[in-house]
């Protein structure tokens, strides 16, 4: 197990509730996990979810690695729901492991009335050691299991935020029982990025800078201009099918023509594909040159740029991963 912080592990305080409780203290907490497996316990950070960054997940990817080398027969991570689904779907492109990786945490702290932290943890123990599920990332939450890839947090605080949207669960957990429901495989269609994409060597800043730009009703592309100083990519959220207000897709024009520029949909669910015309539409910016992140949110789309462009991939390898 590798604890990297989050409500799971957060006590409350005075000044409002902080991550606390090393790994070591979840796992006591829980001891119906001792029945299903042996359980050797690494702490690399005590992050709120909404303060991870790559550096923190590529030290659990390198605690990963290790437990693998050291005979694990799965992994679980746990950390703060805001980012789980963050954190899984890179460790699922960038962590290359011959077993199942299973990421959890929880809406309510352990001292909390309800919790879902000690249900969470067993769910995520009981399917690490599940022979059925192939190696890759998953996302153990609320007596369900969801791929990596489609893995989203979908509410802010109740118990079955995470959704898989259009796709559904890869299994149910009952008290007794596990239930597949599609294949328990790797999600991901992706070709796993290169070794040492999620340096634990590596600061945070050295990261690939890639903003998000959103577009709605009135969007203009000043804010695309602007954040295009510095910039090593760009994520546009598009609306609907991927497709932008006119001035936004005039100012992807010419953003194209420096970095590599991925459009995503704010829909929760559904492709992005390449429909209308007019300046804005899907088939402008394909001919702009835009890349389409398919079904991929765009939390995930934006993962994928920074860590494909931090791999040092050329900009035309880095956009047919999304094609």
């Amino acid at each position: 197990m590798v604890g990297c912080g989050g409500t799971i592990a957060s006590e409350p305080a005075a000044d409002g509730a902080a991550p606390a409780k090393a790994g070591e203290e979840l796992v006591d907490a829980v001891p119906s996990v001792s029945e299903h497996a042996d359980l050797r316990v690494t702490d690399v950070g005590s992050r709120p979810g909404f303060g991870m960054d790559f550096a923190v997940v590529a030290a659990a990817a390198d605690a990963v690695c290790d437990a693998v080398d050291d005979g694990a027969d799965g992994v679980v991570v746990t950390q703060g729901t805001d980012t789980i689904a963050d954190t899984a779907y890179a460790l699922d492109i960038a962590c290359d492991v011959p077993v199942p990786v299973l990421v959890t945490g929880s809406q309510r702290r352990f001292d909390e009335p309800g919790s879902d932290a000690p249900a969470n943890l067993l769910t995520a123990v009981r399917a690490a050691v599940d022979d059925r599920f192939a190696p890759g990332a998953h996302v153990a939450f609320d007596d369900e299991l969801h791929a990596a890839r489609d893995a989203v947090k979908t509410h802010t605080n109740a118990l079955d935020t995470f959704q898989s949207p259009g796709k559904g669960p890869v299994a149910t957990f009952t008290r007794a029982t596990t239930r597949l429901h599609r294949d328990p495989a790797r999600a991901t269609s992706e070709t796993s990025l290169p070794d040492g994409t999620l340096d634990p060597g590596r600061d945070a800043a050295d990261y690939a800078d890639v903003p998000v730009v959103h577009s709605g009703t009135g969007v203009d592309g000043s804010f695309l201009e602007r954040v295009l100083d510095g910039a090593d990519g760009v994520v546009v959220e598009g609306t609907g099918l991927g497709n932008t207000t006119g001035p936004l897709g005039e100012a992807v024009a010419d953003a194209v023509e420096a970095v590599p520029v991925v459009v995503s949909s704010r829909c929760h669910a559904g492709p992005t594909e390449a429909v209308y015309g007019t300046a804005g539409g899907g088939v402008t910016l394909r001919d702009h040159g835009v890349a389409y992140a398919g079904d991929l949110s765009t939390a995930k789309a934006r993962v994928k740029l920074v860590l494909g462009l931090t791999a040092g991939l050329s900009r035309e390898t880095v956009e047919a991963t999304f094609e």
